[in-house]
């Protein structure tokens, strides 16, 4: 296909995206008229599901970003559905046709028509290689990403257009935030880069001699920017407590190992798993664990850095001075944040999430689950600092707010499995390497 025809189809893709946008628009906009006028994020919410993946992934970007968004709409989003309707395998074959050729029949003993999973960006197949090996096949969906360019120009269009005719709009950058809404989902699409991630922490287990953890291996031959071959994990997540009985004895052992394995990747990987929901961690069968979907990572600059050390320093010590002032380094917006009061306000947040020394939910003190802590009451947490550090003056980049997600991830598994552990200043937690 030469330039032209492709310059030609990409144009009249995007005249149908554009054409599909301003139909479910102006349904939702028919459907207020006849007054079905939920609140206004629910609204976007739902608006968002039904315009597709851009959306969706956009939806679940506000929902991790506190920093950037109003709390309303961060704890709605947080309902933002990533399942979608599974593709026909029709569709689906054509895809790996596409990308694999001959070696789909050449390579594969079989691939399961039935997916595993479906998600606005990607679909996922079990599959087994003629060599006897079980893996997963991770299929990006046809025109996924046509259809988020196509919505992110105009999307950016839009907030350019806002920044200049609405006073305050560009204060809060939103054609910035557009643009980094772009980038991280543009490497979300690309599953060379997804599988690099996974290299990445391959190397670190090796380099660092972790037999307690594992990543699924990567077949290279059989992956490429839209299929993602990789090893098949079986196990439990670490929220179904049936399943990890049948995969170990030491639950306890099992979370310590989790919480070594993803400090020490804060240094030896320059980045981290941003997504440790309890679908990306599993207790495999032979008693490691497992850390699966490395399509969102996030990048530590050197002042986020520097707010984790003084939260991981002090936080254990009840030092919320020292809290304050690293705290105050990173995302202020104005001179002369006041720290002794910054500090009085960490110390009752953090005694009132039961996240501080001597606090009633302290170590053996903690509420042991028998069902994990709902996402919103995590989400709660995260707000409330951000809240806080809104209220001094700061405003915390992206991933010191994802950082502290998966801290409250790890929270919500100590106090199902391991409720005598504590998540800083415990000796079995090696959280050392991530202040060095």
């Amino acid at each position: 296909m030469n330039t032209a025809t492709q310059a030609l189809g990409m144009t009249f893709k995007g005249a149908m995206r554009l054409g599909q946008t301003g139909r479910v628009l102006a349904g939702t906009g028919l459907g207020w008229l006849l007054g079905d006028r939920p609140p206004t994020p629910q609204l976007a919410r739902q608006t968002f599901e039904r315009l597709g993946a851009t959306y969706v992934k956009l939806g679940q970007f506000i929902a991790s970003s506190p920093s950037m968004f109003p709390e309303a709409w961060v704890m709605e989003f947080q309902h933002c559905l990533d399942r979608t309707t599974p593709l026909p395998w029709r569709v689906i074959r054509r895809t790996l046709k596409e990308e694999l050729g001959a070696r789909l029949e050449s390579e594969f003993l079989w691939v399961d028509p039935e997916p595993l999973a479906s998600a606005s960006i990607a679909q996922v197949h079990a599959a087994r290689l003629k060599t006897g090996e079980d893996v997963v096949l991770k299929v990006r969906k046809p025109d996924v990403e046509k259809i988020i360019v196509t919505d992110l120009n105009l999307l950016h269009l839009l907030a350019r257009v806002a920044e200049r005719v609405t006073p305050g709009a560009a204060h809060a950058s939103l054609a910035a935030i557009v643009e980094e809404i772009q980038g991280s989902m543009m490497e979300e699409c690309d599953f060379l880069k997804e599988a690099a991630n996974i290299e990445a922490f391959r190397v670190y287990l090796d380099d660092t001699l972790n037999r307690d953890a594992a990543v699924p291996r990567v077949y290279p031959e059989l992956s490429t920017g839209r299929v993602l071959t990789m090893e098949r994990f079986w196990g439990a997540s670490l929220t179904d407590p049936e399943g990890l009985k049948r995969c170990t004895d030491d639950p306890e052992g099992l979370l310590v190992s989790a919480l070594n394995t993803w400090f020490g990747s804060l240094m030896h990987c320059r980045s981290f798993h941003a997504d440790l929901h309890a679908g990306n961690l599993m207790a495999l069968r032979d008693g490691r664990v497992g850390f699966i979907d490395f399509g969102i990572v996030g990048h530590i600059r050197e002042e986020t850095w520097r707010a984790m050390f003084a939260l991981a320093e002090g936080l254990p010590k009840g030092d919320f001075q020292a809290v304050a002032e690293g705290l105050a380094t990173m995302g202020a917006t104005r001179e002369g944040v006041d720290t002794a009061r910054l500090a009085v306000d960490l110390e009752a947040l953090f005694r009132r999430l039961d996240l501080a020394p001597g606090s009633p939910g302290d170590a053996a003190d903690y509420p042991v689950y028998d069902e994990p802590p709902e996402d919103e009451d995590l989400n709660r947490a995260l707000m409330e600092l951000v809240a806080v550090g809104r209220r001094h003056g700061i405003r915390f980049p992206r991933e010191f707010t994802l950082l502290v997600k998966q801290f409250l991830y790890f929270d919500r598994y100590i106090r199902m499995l391991a409720p005598d552990l504590a998540l800083f200043g415990d000796p079995r937690v090696n959280a050392r390497p991530m202040l060095l």
